[in-house]
């Protein structure tokens, strides 16, 4: 049972270009918002592709030859996620040309971005700016001018990347979280100890957070 005193933590390891990491977070947000939940989220890394090249692959390609989806189910899965996105208040824009992207930059960037509070909102940004906005998150120049338009610091952003000063860091969480077992996202941890995959629902996310804090 967590201590009521203290804000439920919630970790979540997740990547951005994970498009169920976005729908299940923002069906834990409206769990949480219904349940009236004192809680904090911590946001950690995960390479959904870590051998991505730079130029990354197009989405049905990308699919296809991970998963042997067809295009036709490539489609059928877009459209469902936009449907899901659009009940959440999340606008998927799944555009012909869509492609995916290394994001071993991205999750150095957000790193530094919780060394000053902003991960959050940079984690949001960038989520925004690849499945709405269609912008390539490969591309270091694209990273530094999404942590600008949040009001990070565009120099010291682009520092951070051509320094890489935060690699090793990164690579150590992401292989903390590895030897925890996690080996999909999104996972979400309760209270350190409760481990949920996947998009589970809202009502789900409800349930077990009834259980946690009552």
């Amino acid at each position: 049972m967590n201590d009521t005193k203290s804000p439920l933590r919630i970790d979540i390891v997740s990547d951005v270009m994970c498009p169920w990491c976005i729908i299940g977070y923002h069906q834990l947000v409206t769990a949480l918002e219904a349940s009236d939940v004192d809680h904090e989220i911590h946001w950690h890394p995960f390479e959904l592709n870590p051998n991505m090249p730079p130029e990354g692959q197009d989405i049905g390609e990308h699919l296809a030859e991970k998963y042997g989806t067809t295009p036709e189910q490539s489609a059928a899965n877009r459209s469902m996620m936009t449907a899901r996105g659009k009940e959440l208040g999340f606008d998927f824009n799944f555009a012909d040309g869509f492609r995916m992207h290394n994001t071993f930059h991205t999750h150095q960037l957000l790193h530094w971005a919780n060394e000053l509070g902003r991960k959050h909102d940079l984690k949001q940004a960038m989520f925004t700016g690849h499945f709405t906005h269609g912008r390539n998150l490969s591309d270091d120049a694209v990273l530094v001018e999404i942590a600008g338009e949040i009001g990070l610091d565009r120099v010291e952003a682009q520092a951070v990347l051509d320094d890489q000063r935060f690699a090793n860091a990164v690579r150590q969480e992401q292989q903390f979280w590895t030897k925890q077992g996690i080996t999909g996202v999104p996972a979400v941890v309760f209270d350190r100890q409760h481990l949920v995959t996947g998009a589970q629902g809202v009502d789900n996310f409800k349930s077990i957070l009834e259980q946690l804090t009552t």
